[in-house]
């Protein structure tokens, strides 16, 4: 989730069973498997967790379950637990634009289901650029 809070760019690759989301920072990538496939009894813990995904008409659902224990969700710590599902509902309620809902569900770190609505630009046919928090990354200066 934390992805779509930040100011860089996803980009979307689809394929008839496969959602691969490429994220500007950190160069890293999510997998939403679209082919039907229902999420596994005990997925491996990732830093991006197990989804899959299906249309609605209009609207990709994905579910994600398997994620890492004590993961942030966004920049102000809100954590998450191995015990977490994640259901996002994405959508394009016109061309320039992106809707977002995501419903947390993690009895773990949260007493109750919570839910929060995202609304972005879409941008097509962007470019990534590469962004990585290392040692010694040099990117900042080329943004003077």
């Amino acid at each position: 989730m934390r992805a779509y809070g930040l100011p860089h760019f996803l980009k979307f690759v689809q394929t008839p069973d496969l959602l691969v989301m490429l994220n500007e920072y950190n160069g890293t990538y999510r997998q939403v498997f679209t082919d039907g496939r229902p999420l596994p009894e005990a997925p491996n813990p990732s830093w991006q967790g197990y989804s899959t995904g299906s249309w609605s008409d209009d609207t990709l659902i994905i579910d994600s379950i398997g994620f890492r224990n004590d993961l942030w969700i966004d920049w102000g710590g809100s954590m998450i637990t191995e015990a977490a599902k994640i259901r996002e509902r994405i959508r394009r309620p016109d061309f320039g634009h992106i809707e977002i809902d995501i419903m947390v569900d993690d009895p773990k770190a949260y007493t109750k289901p919570w839910s929060i609505t995202l609304r972005q630009q879409f941008a097509s046919d962007t470019e990534l650029i590469d962004e990585i928090c290392a040692e010694g990354e040099k990117f900042v200066q080329k943004l003077k």
